[in-house]
């Protein structure tokens, strides 16, 4: 018999250990973490409508301002090179050009370049294109529009068929001239582009053609021209003038090519 303080016949019951709840924490780091994504969607908007696309449109503006200023200046240099070219006529007095001068202008692109030339258009298929033969899957978005790739495929194959000079759109290739796409524009040399693309080659046609048709990535382009409608032409233009390169040139040191 114990000799308990408690009440004979009453039994107590212990007090249990307070137990741990999972379900309070998770709650509470819930909320914690909500209130980090506030303070850093304020800190990042500062005051401003992150759910807009007007950041943007501001690019594309500034895009497009700049091309157009680029333009204007590549005017203007091309009227300081004429004026270069005709104070350095005068002093001559009258001697015979410097031929090997000249050779050098004509492979650096600087002159104008006469002869017969054909012309490649590149261009987008239509938004709405469905497979246009038996066992083509539906097309993708990508698959409709032309690439960096394509014009650049188009290029090499050019100079690979003898081209002494290519005009992209409305400017002359040079040593240093990048054919970039950002989406589903052409920046080259600064100015931006639309589709659809026009590529101008001097040369010998006949060969010009039979390296565009030997061009593996061309051949590549070709099946989506069959099966999705993409953009290709090629036309024999007679004789074009191709102007010279009047922008400026980046490339502060190099070596030919031996």
């Amino acid at each position: 018999m114990s000799n308990s303080a408690d009440s004979p016949g009453v039994r107590t019951t212990p007090a249990l250990p307070r137990r741990w709840r999972p379900a309070r924490a998770l709650t509470a780091a819930v909320f914690a973490l909500a209130g980090l994504l506030f303070v850093t969607s304020f800190n990042t908007a500062k005051g401003t409508n992150i759910r807009t696309d007007a950041s943007l449109l501001k690019l594309s503006d500034l895009i497009e301002e700049r091309s157009h200023r680029n333009g204007e200046l590549e005017g203007g240099l091309r009227v300081l090179r004429e004026d270069v070219a005709g104070l350095a006529e005068q002093g001559r007095d009258g001697a015979a050009p410097d031929s090997r001068l000249e050779a050098l202008e004509d492979q650096a692109g600087t002159r104008e370049l006469r002869g017969s030339a054909l012309t490649v258009t590149l261009n987008d298929a239509p938004p709405d294109a469905r497979p246009k033969l038996p066992g083509y899957p539906e097309p993708q978005p990508d698959d409709l529009v032309i690439h960096q790739q394509d014009l650049q495929a188009v290029v090499n194959a050019l100079w690979q068929g003898g081209a002494r000079g290519i005009r992209v759109m409305d400017q002359r290739l040079i040593s240093t001239s990048a054919v970039r796409c950002v989406g589903n524009t052409l920046i080259l040399q600064g100015r931006v582009y639309s589709p659809p693309y026009k590529i101008t080659a001097v040369g010998e046609t006949a060969k010009l053609k039979r390296a565009l048709t030997a061009a593996p990535a061309i051949q590549n382009y070709m099946l989506y021209v069959n099966a999705y409608g993409l953009g290709w032409k090629v036309d024999e233009e007679g004789t074009v003038t191709l102007p010279g390169y009047a922008g400026a040139v980046d490339l502060h040191q190099a070596e030919p090519v031996r």
